[in-house]
């Protein structure tokens, strides 16, 4: 068996196994429910299924802006390039494992000084000169006949060196479990990009809906408001009422007025947002800004919304799974490092072809070779190893916290989202009520207000009352939609659609 065999079979792996960590999980979310009439729309424990979550508001326009951000948005473009770089790295790592090949063909004129050296051969030189006889092997040597060596002469190479680094404890092959564990967590770690690219999408797209919505209400309201203030003013003309009433009007119409410029800059700023998640300027896409101007319905949550176990959560969320394998890279290089503590095992060799002259060069007598073995072993170093490896056991140790830290920080805000859920639903029915209700003292308050059985401070206290219903209804339809996008993040779906990088 050669010498490179018998050391392989011997050869042994230092350092850790890794182990994934085992996290106690909750059996099941509080918040599970069924339908009811504070809560139209539950989440339940059914199995999740949200490769497609966005397509449960059945909006084609979200639908195309989630395409066109999976595709263009530019930190995922970057996300793509650090899952490149990370296989390229495990290529090279994999490298070490094979032997390395140098070819070094070369040609050397060579003028050797007759006042520093008299000659190679035993021929002699000038007085004083140093008479050197060439080494079986040296470089020309037997080309002169006679052992003559001349002081001026050319030589021509052609050959290669070889050496193989013999993995025995295996630090090589821990280098390549880390490598592999990089990369798998760098696909993990664009894979949480895409899983938030693509909540944000839709969570501006649900604001730009909302502010949308509460921008027509406030147009709707001051129409309104507007048309009670010319009747006020004619009654004023009459002596029906006075000015009081018409400047408490006036002012009613300027205070509303006033909302619309900051929620219609909102809307800019929203689909500013949405242009620069899809990998465009808005400012020069006039096409894109007009399709998103026209107004359109708030996204509406399902009935129901399976969100399945919290162990769950260790499988399918990227940034769980990214952190695993940051805590399994870890742990390789531990084996990387204390493989410096043994000996290293080498064979090397050259071999070629080696002449003064061209014309003989690919004779047979023109060949030489050399093959060893070699061993390195660092013997002292001061403690600089040990450092090494406390310093990597430290690191495991934090990437272990890590680890830890981002459970616990999934499983906080996947039941922050449902509570959230929840809660807003109840809020929205009573908001809803309280808009019926404000609705109907409007139509009482103005028809009292004719009859002169109330003073215009009512009417204008009713139109107030209503503004501030009808905005807060909208304002919470729109946390719903934006609470139901938060808890598809929180379960971290979305990733299983999207295209490897290539």
């Amino acid at each position: 068996m050669p010498a490179s065999l018998g050391l392989l079979s011997l050869s042994c792996t230092v350092g850790p196994n890794y182990r994934a960590p085992d996290e106690a999980m909750p059996a099941a979310w509080g918040q599970a429910a069924t339908p009811s009439a504070t809560r139209p729309s539950v989440a339940t424990t059914r199995p999740v299924v949200i490769t497609r979550w966005w397509a449960t508001f059945n909006d084609p326009v979200l639908d195309a802006l989630v395409v066109r951000a999976a595709n263009a948005n530019l930190d995922l473009r970057q996300a793509r390039a650090r899952v490149i770089e990370a296989r390229a790295s495990r290529a090279a790592a994999g490298t070490a494992l094979f032997p390395s090949l140098d070819v070094n063909p070369s040609y050397q004129h060579t003028r050797v000084s007759q006042n520093g050296v008299a000659g190679f051969g035993g021929g002699g030189g000038g007085g004083g000169g140093v008479g050197v006889n060439p080494q079986p092997g040296a470089a020309g040597s037997g080309a002169i006949p006679g052992g003559a060596f001349p002081s001026e002469f050319d030589l021509y190479q052609a050959g290669f060196d070889a050496s193989w680094e013999i993995d025995v404890f295996g630090g090589t092959r821990r280098a390549i479990e880390a490598a592999d564990a990089d990369l798998a967590a760098s696909v993990e770690q664009r894979r949480d990009v895409l899983v938030t690219v693509l909540a944000e999408v839709a969570r501006n797209y649900v604001e730009l809906r909302g502010l949308q919505r509460r921008l027509d209400i406030a147009r709707a309201n001051l129409a309104a408001q507007r048309e009670t203030l010319d009747i006020t003013r004619d009654r004023a003309k009459n002596g029906v009422t006075t000015q009081l009433d018409v400047t408490r009007a006036v002012a009613l119409v300027e205070t509303t007025a006033a909302t619309l410029p900051t929620l219609e800059a909102a809307v800019r700023q929203s689909i500013d947002r949405l242009a620069l998640l899809t990998g465009r300027a808005a400012a020069d896409d006039d096409d894109f800004a007009a399709g998103l101007l026209r107004p359109a319905a708030t996204p509406t949550a399902p009935a129901e919304v399976p969100v399945g176990l919290p162990s769950d959560l260790l499988r399918r969320r990227p940034d769980v799974r990214a952190a695993e394998r940051e805590l399994a890279a870890a742990t390789a290089r531990v084996g990387v490092v204390t493989a410096d503590l043994f000996p290293r095992f080498s064979l090397t060799g050259a071999a070629g072809l080696q002449s003064l002259d061209a014309g003989n060069l690919l004779d047979w007598d023109s060949r030489f070779y050399s093959l060893g073995p070699s061993v390195r072993w660092n013997l002292f170093d001061a403690g600089r190893i040990r450092a090494n490896i406390a310093i990597q056991d430290a690191r495991v140790d934090r990437a272990l916290a890590a680890y830890e830290k981002t459970v616990l920080t999934a499983v906080q805000e996947t039941h922050t989202a449902l509570v959230n859920y929840a809660n807003e639903q109840t809020r929205r029915r009573s908001l809803r009520e309280a808009a019926d209700a404000n609705r109907t003292s409007l139509d009482l308050a103005r028809q009292q207000y004719r009859q002169g059985l109330v003073d215009f401070l009512a009417v204008l206290d009713a139109q107030r009352n209503l503004l501030a219903s009808e905005d807060a209804l909208a304002q919470s339809d729109q946390a719903v939609a934006s609470d139901l996008v938060a808890i598809y993040k929180a379960l971290g779906g979305g990733w299983e659609a999207e295209t490897p990088a290539r």
